[in-house]
C-alpha cells in the first residue's frame, strides 16, 4: 500500500475541499472497512483502490484492501459474467456455477474473518460478490460495488446474480442506467482519477520524447492513440478500421497500446487478433505494455494530439478522463460512462461507428484551434466533476448515511 495523504492534493483540490473530507470522517474514525476485488493490477477498479484506500486511512479510518485468488477456469467463468452482464450471450451451466461458488469458499476460509468484524464491507464487481453468503455472522453493513454497465444483461447471467446481490445492504453504480432493480438502497458514485500518480502528474517534453523515440513513433506527425486493454469491449479492431479509413485525406499515425488484467482471460487471443488486423502498418504502433507502464502511458497521452476510446461497451472509462485531464480532446464510443465524460464539440465527440470516427479525426485534425479549445475545456469539467476527492467525499457521505441511519434518504436510483 502507498502512503499517499491528502496534503498531497492541496495545490490541486483546494484547502475547501480537504477542509470538508476532514469534517466528513470525524464521526467515522476508527470504523473498519475492507474493500475486496479480484485484482490489484490491471483495469480501473485497482486504480481506484491503490488510492482510496491509502486516503481512506489518512482520515483516521481503519481500512484494507483484499483480493481474491483462483485459477484460470474461475477467471474464465467470471469473465463470462461479466460480458454476459454486459449483455452478450452465455450459456450459464452449474459446472460454472459450482466453480465459481467452490473457489469463493476457499477464499472465504482466509477471509471471513477480517469481514464479519468490518463496519463497512465493499465488495466490487461480480468476481468477489458470492462472499456475502459465505459470512453469515457479519456484523457491519455490505455494499455491492458494480463498476459495469448491467442495464442491458443476460437474463440468466444476472437472475443468477441478483439473488445473490439481493440481501446486500445497498449498491454502488457509476450511472443511473447502468442500474437495475435492487430490494436494497442504491446509490450512484461515478469513478474519478488521482490527478499526482505516474499516469497522470506532469511530466517533461524530454520524457515524453523519449517515450516516443523508444516505440519509434514520429514527434513531427499528428498522434491518435486508444489506451485500453486488448478487450473486444474496447473495439482495437474498429479502431483500426476507423484509421483506414482516413485513407491519406490527414496525415496521422494510430497507437493502440495496454496490457491486460491478471482477472481478465480473453486478452492473449484479442492481442493477436490486433496485430493481424494492423497487417504491418507502419503508421500503425501496437504496444503490449506492462500493467507498471504508467508512465508511459502519461506521455503517450500526453504526446497525442487526440485520445480514442471507441468502447462498445463501458462502464465509465477512466482513460477518457486521464486523456481530459491532460487537456486532449477524446473520440469517445457513444456508450456508458463514456457519455458522461464526453460532449459533442465541448470535450469530444461521441461515435457509434469506424466511419463516424473517422470523420471527427480529419474534422480536429483539420481544425488545430478548436483541439486546443476542446482541450481546455475538457480539463476544466474533469476538474470539476472527477477527481478524487470528489469520489472519496462519496463513500464517506453513504457510510456517515448508515451509521446515522439515513441510507433510504440519499437513495438515487
Amino acid at each position: 500500500m502507498n502512503n499517499k495523504s491528502l496534503s498531497m492534493y492541496r495545490d490541486v483540490v483546494g484547502d475547501t475541499a480537504i477542509m470538508q473530507l476532514k469534517e466528513l470522517a470525524e464521526d467515522l474514525k476508527g470504523a473498519k472497512i475492507v474493500h475486496v476485488n479480484s485484482t490489484r493490477i490491471g483495469g480501473g477498479v485497482a486504480e481506484i483502490l491503490h488510492w482510496l484506500t491509502p486516503l481512506m486511512i489518512d482520515l483516521g479510518l481503519d481500512a484494507s484492501w483484499e483480493i481474491i485468488e483462483g485459477n484460470e477456469q474461475f477467471f474464465n467463468v467470471t469473465k463470462s459474467f461479466h460480458n454476459g452482464l454486459q449483455g452478450n450471450r452465455v450459456a450459464l451451466t452449474t459446472s460454472m456455477i459450482e466453480t465459481y461458488q467452490e473457489t469463493l469458499v476457499e477464499n472465504n476460509k482466509r477471509l471471513c474473518p477480517l469481514l464479519e468484524n468490518a463496519d463497512y464491507v465493499f465488495i466490487h464487481d461480480p468476481q468477489p460478490a458470492y462472499l456475502f453468503s459465505l459470512c453469515p455472522e457479519h456484523k457491519g453493513k455490505w455494499i455491492w460495488r458494480c463498476h459495469i454497465d448491467v442495464s442491458h444483461p443476460n437474463r440468466k447471467v444476472w437472475n443468477y446474480l441478483k439473488k445473490i446481490v439481493s440481501p446486500y445492504d445497498a449498491s454502488i453504480f457509476s450511472m443511473p442506467l447502468f442500474a437495475q432493480r435492487l430490494p436494497h438502497p442504491q446509490f450512484i458514485i461515478a469513478p474519478s482519477i488521482d490527478p499526482l500518480s505516474e499516469k497522470n502528474c506532469d511530466l517533461t517534453q524530454k520524457e515524453i520524447n523519449r517515450t516516443l523515440e523508444r516505440f519509434g513513433i514520429s514527434k513531427h506527425i499528428p498522434i491518435l492513440t486508444q489506451i485500453s486493454r486488448f478487450d473486444r469491449f474496447k473495439d482495437p479492431i474498429g479502431v483500426i478500421e476507423a484509421f483506414n479509413l482516413l485513407n491519406g485525406s490527414v496525415d496521422a499515425q494510430l497507437v493502440l497500446a495496454g496490457g491486460g488484467a491478471s482477472d481478465d482471460p480473453e486478452g492473449e487471443a484479442v492481442y493477436q487478433e490486433v496485430l493481424e488486423a494492423a497487417q504491418d502498418n507502419d503508421r500503425i504502433f501496437i504496444l503490449r505494455l506492462p500493467n507498471d507502464a504508467h508512465r508511459t502511458i502519461n506521455a503517450l497521452q500526453r504526446a497525442s494530439t487526440i485520445i480514442i476510446q471507441k468502447s462498445l461497451q463501458e462502464g465509465f472509462g477512466l482513460t477518457v478522463t486521464e486523456a481530459m485531464w491532460k487537456s486532449k480532446p477524446v473520440i469517445g464510443g457513444n456508450v456508458g460512462g463514456i457519455r458522461l465524460q464526453v460532449h459533442n464539440h465541448h470535450t469530444g465527440f461521441l461515435v457509434d461507428t469506424p466511419e463516424g470516427t473517422a470523420l471527427r479525426i480529419r474534422e480536429l485534425l483539420r481544425q488545430p484551434d478548436k483541439i486546443k479549445t476542446i482541450g481546455k475545456t475538457a480539463k476544466f469539467f474533469v476538474a470539476q466533476n472527477f477527481l478524487l476527492t470528489r469520489h472519496l467525499r462519496e463513500y464517506l457521505t453513504l457510510m456517515l448515511a448508515f451509521r446515522r441511519g439515513l441510507e433510504n434518504d440519499l437513495i438515487s436510483v
